[in-house]
């Protein structure tokens, strides 16, 4: 069974709707099943690189808060991934375009690296004091190297501003196409939606609901004599008769 999810970089309650979503899939029976997929979403598509802003002004700007309920917003936000076990700085973080970081986990994805790129870039944002927003490529090319990239493949894609960039708008689409207007947005073997940082138990009733609808039928004898049990049936060339 296969699960994508819609995040971006940038969006706090992507950062602990993976952890709930993680939670419960660590205590799905099936886990091992399930292919877990990242999929790209900018909540500010027409940012420039390099217009970088901090995030209190940022939520000031977009919300029309006040600097005393965006510092508010942060501090529940903080609790929040705090209460996952996530560390969170709710002072001194700074946004802006997240395409490349987009770009890059699309080259991880190819080489089977996805879920470690996006858990670094998440904690960096959220929880390391440096940037990782900033014209200059270079700690983006740090972070994804300790994700297990090749440093020369990294610095290949950032230097050409068309590669994966189709990937990512790709994706944004089909998210359009899904009914997502919101991140993060869980998908599970395309029949269901989970929008938001639900509870991990809204996840766990979703990842058993999803199950349900796509294993195969399974037989049940009933604890009887499952050499004969086939006897005990009708089929195109009539039913079986019972003999003494």
């Amino acid at each position: 069974m296969r699960v994508e999810i819609w995040s971006d970089v940038a969006c706090p309650w992507c950062y602990v709707g993976k952890a709930r979503f993680e939670k419960a899939l660590a205590a799905f029976p099936e886990r091992e099943r399930v292919e877990v997929v990242h999929r790209s979403f900018e909540l500010d598509p027409g940012r420039a690189k390099g217009d970088v802003e901090p995030v209190l002004t940022m939520l000031s700007r977009t919300y029309g808060m006040s600097e005393e309920q965006a510092r508010a917003g942060e501090d529940n936000l903080g609790a929040q991934a705090a209460a996952e076990g996530l560390a969170y700085r709710t002072r001194g973080r700074d946004n802006g375009s997240t395409f490349d970081m987009h770009r890059l986990l699309h080259l991880a994805k190819e080489h089977g690296r996805q879920a470690e790129l996006l858990q670094i870039l998440y904690r960096a944002n959220f929880a390391e004091e440096r940037s990782v927003f900033s014209e200059s490529d270079e700690r983006l090319v740090e972070l994804a190297v300790e994700a297990g990239l090749d440093e020369a493949a990294v610095r290949a894609v950032l230097a050409d501003p068309d590669a994966y960039a189709e990937a990512v708008r790709a994706d944004e689409r089909e998210a359009a196409e899904l009914g997502a207007n919101g991140v993060p947005f869980f998908v599970l073997d395309r029949k269901y939606g989970v929008s938001g940082a639900q509870p991990a138990e809204v996840f766990t009733r979703a990842l058993t609901q999803a199950w349900e609808a796509h294993t195969p039928l399974r037989l049940l004898d009933g604890g009887g004599d499952r050499e004969n049990a086939a006897d005990a049936a009708c089929g195109p060339d009539g039913c079986a008769v019972p003999r003494d």
